[in-house]
């Protein structure tokens, strides 16, 4: 039995930085997903180890289950009905087994998540050799949630094979978990993410998990749906950006300004809290649609122009923004900024031939572009008999 899990990235539509300071965002998920194979060998295979291929970087890594049981003994048996946090001498453990992987320095950034990997593997599964395929059409730290969506879709297909949820295995195609078996996954999935990040907000995981769109503001999240068709260019200036960096930025500049910077905040409040109306509120015709497109590019300009004044702009998102100004399109950096990912509202009603146009000229600047729809499906799961390759 092979299961296949998905599940997709994200964006944050309004409110990055700000949310730290109190205000509303918006995430929503994207039609980019990460895929995760995962099988278990037969007794023919003869076959001990765990492994695990990162098929778009051409890695794999592998571990005889006797050493992973051998050093990751304090764990015991835990159900996977419960999820639970690394412990801080289990995360010791597990970094020694990644290092002993020799990852190349260039892709060294792929340790936590490895240490996630058999973290959540050996939690749900325990000592039992498997091996699991990972693809993505996700674009690495780029701010799209790729770390998310790999540990929602992990914690899916381990999840699947467990005792843990009851699943359909003769459905054919992709198929949901029900809400409980959602928030499960949820879970699983944010105690990867905080192997991978530390003190991550979980809106990513949850975004990846449940799908459509989410509020957040002050800890609590509020899953929303959109009523209307979204399509974004999402372009990777291919910068990267320390995040970090970027949010103590932030708060340094709303220590030193703390009257201006409030009103920044409480204006991106105002925005992020009219786009969730927008986006919820039913649309009758072709007319309604593009009435709403055009109150959404406004905000997306008025974001931007909030984000500039927190200082987390940067020279290629500017270009990214000169260039799609000039097909007279609307375009926001999305994330952390100072690089990475920057949003282009696709209206309904704008030719191929423009987009075409747009994309060639972004992608000279030596940037890559992906073409998103906005506030789609969840993290899904389907079954075959085939094997891996």
């Amino acid at each position: 039995m092979e299961v296949r899990a998905r599940a997709p990235g994200k964006i944050i539509l309004a409110g990055e930085h700000a949310v730290v300071h109190g205000s509303t965002a918006v995430a929503a998920a994207i039609d980019l997903y990460t895929y995760i194979s995962l099988r278990f060998p037969t007794p023919q295979d003869n076959d001990d180890t765990l492994k695990l291929h990162l098929k778009d970087l051409d890695l794999e890594f592998s571990w005889p289950v006797a050493k992973i049981k051998e050093v990751l003994l304090d764990m015991g048996s835990h159900p996977a009905s419960s999820p639970l946090s690394c412990s801080f001498e289990t995360t010791k453990a597990l970094v020694s087994l990644v290092e002993e992987q020799n990852i190349p320095e260039a892709k060294s950034g792929l340790a936590s998540g490895i240490s996630a990997f058999l973290w959540l593997y050996t939690s749900i599964h325990g000592y039992k050799p498997a091996k699991a395929v990972v693809t993505s059409e996700l674009p690495l730290g780029s701010g799209l949630g790729s770390s998310a969506a790999f540990c929602v879709a992990l914690s899916a297909a381990l999840l699947a094979l467990s005792d843990s949820v009851k699943l359909d295995f003769s459905h054919q195609g992709w198929q949901m978990y029900g809400d409980n078996e959602l928030e499960l996954v949820n879970k699983w999935a944010f105690e990867g993410e905080k192997m991978i990040h530390g003190k991550p907000s979980g809106i990513d995981n949850t975004v990846s998990t449940y799908g459509n769109m989410i509020k957040f503001r002050s800890g609590e999240l509020t899953r929303i749906k959109t009523n209307m068709p979204l399509k974004m260019l999402i372009t990777n200036t291919k910068v990267g950006r320390n995040t970090k960096a970027l949010v103590a930025s932030v708060s340094e500049r709303a220590v030193r300004y703390p009257s201006a910077m409030t009103s920044v905040f409480n204006a991106v409040d105002s925005i992020s809290n009219e786009v969730a109306t927008i986006i919820q509120s039913p649309v009758s015709d072709d007319l309604a649609i593009t009435e709403k497109e055009e109150k959404l590019e406004e905000l997306m300009e008025m974001s931007q122009g909030l984000l500039q004044c927190m200082g987390v702009s940067h020279s290629s998102i500017e270009n990214v923004i000169r260039t799609t100004l000039k097909y007279k399109l609307s375009t926001k950096l999305t994330g952390a900024g100072g690089g990475g990912c920057v949003l282009t509202l696709l209206p309904t009603l704008l030719s191929g031939t423009v987009v075409d146009k747009v994309i060639a000229e972004l992608e000279a600047c030596g940037y890559q572009c992906l073409i998103a729809g906005i506030g789609g499906r969840g993290m899904e799961i389907s079954f075959s008999g085939s094997s891996l390759t």
